[in-house]
């Protein structure tokens, strides 16, 4: 328990190196962080707070609350609307008959795990590249990332930079390519994720946060809760014992649920979430095949890194190096000082240009 706290308060953590980006860094930082809180949330209420109270008549209160909650309440769809106190007890309880639609909601018991696991998926995308990635680009910033580096240090550490990239050049491909496989990952498990939620939710998170800003723009006397109709918050519960004959009698009980008032502001929070979580992450896959496909881009974009030095120097560069040597160069463009970095661009395309000649 100690273990998992304490790699949750490292994600709360500013790198010291930076080895993925923005977009990345929103699913396994803060889409974590919030998936475990909302679990932790949900969990406290659950299994602390007083998730279910139930009422019936002849039925001990505490023997129905257990009963209700583990065999799951249900309520009538087609009773969704109607007055509340006239037409209908609450939306979607009401009498019934065996012709009746019945929906069954049993997804509640399970929200806690269910997000716990949702953050553990997030995670491992950033598990795999931190693993395959080693360590090399925290390796090759050589402290060069300090305010204050002596001159001689400087230079040292420069020429090491240098002589790294021109050995290994055209080698490092692999090292890009699986970062790019986990940018890949990031975009479908979040899209997976969608619809993991929709059918734990039995169809319907996909249109859940549309349907509660349409609910809220509608006339009061034309609205229909879609927040009520996925987390009721009064449902029903079946209750069969046996009668002093031995024959089975029924009780239909009435159920509160005060925590579908937690669980539906979570679902709406990350329908949004999510929405914009996977436009920003497939953007982001755009981005980079166009970065994979096109050079003249690859060039501008180092460009924006090294913009105190020659165009002809960055032009070199980039036109010597393929997509990992590329990469790997400008992941260390985020890293180091600027006018540092402008100095390595520049010993490096004389050293690439010195390459060619010989």
């Amino acid at each position: 328990m100690f273990d998992v706290f304490g790699s949750v308060k490292g994600l709360l953590k500013l790198d010291s190196v930076y080895i993925d980006n923005n977009v990345f860094r929103l699913h396994y930082k803060a889409t974590v962080i919030i998936l475990i809180a909302f679990s932790l949330l949900v969990t406290s209420r659950q299994y602390i707070g007083d998730p279910i109270d139930c009422i019936v008549d002849e039925i001990p209160l505490n023997v129905m609350d257990t009963y209700c909650w583990i065999y799951s309440t249900f309520t009538i769809p087609n009773r969704g609307n109607g007055r509340v106190g006239k037409d209908v007890i609450q939306p979607g309880v009401a009498s019934h008959t065996e012709d009746d639609e019945v929906k069954y909601h049993k997804y509640y018991q399970w929200v806690c795990f269910a997000l716990f696991f949702q953050a553990i998926l997030f995670y491992v995308p950033r598990y795999l590249w931190k693993t395959w990635e080693g360590g090399r680009i925290k390796m090759l910033v050589l402290d060069l990332n300090c305010p204050v580096v002596t001159e001689e240090c400087k230079e040292d550490r420069k020429k090491l930079l240098v002589d790294y990239f021109t050995t290994n050049l055209h080698q490092q491909n692999f090292y890009a390519f699986r970062f790019f496989i986990c940018e890949a990952l990031n975009f479908v498990n979040v899209v997976g994720q969608i619809y993991f939620m929709d059918l734990f939710l039995d169809g319907e998170f996909t249109t859940y946060g549309s349907d509660v800003v349409r609910f809220t723009e509608m006339e009061p006397e034309e609205r229909g809760d879609p927040m009520s109709r996925v987390f009721p918050k009064v449902t029903k519960c079946t209750f069969h014992k046996y009668g002093p004959s031995g024959s089975v009698q029924t009780f239909d009980g009435l159920c509160v649920l005060p925590l579908n008032i937690v669980n539906e502001k979570i679902y709406v929070f990350l329908w949004f979430w999510f929405l914009l979580l996977s436009i920003g992450t497939g953007l982001m896959m755009v981005y980079r095949v166009c970065v994979i496909c096109f050079m003249k881009m690859r060039m501008y974009l180092l460009r924006s890194r090294a913009r105190l030095g020659p165009f002809e120097e960055i032009e070199t560069i980039t036109k010597k190096c393929q997509i990992g040597d590329w990469f790997i160069l400008y992941q260390l463009s985020r890293n180091i000082d600027p006018l540092i970095f402008k100095e390595l661009v520049s010993d490096l395309a004389k050293k690439l240009e010195g390459k060619e000649r010989v």
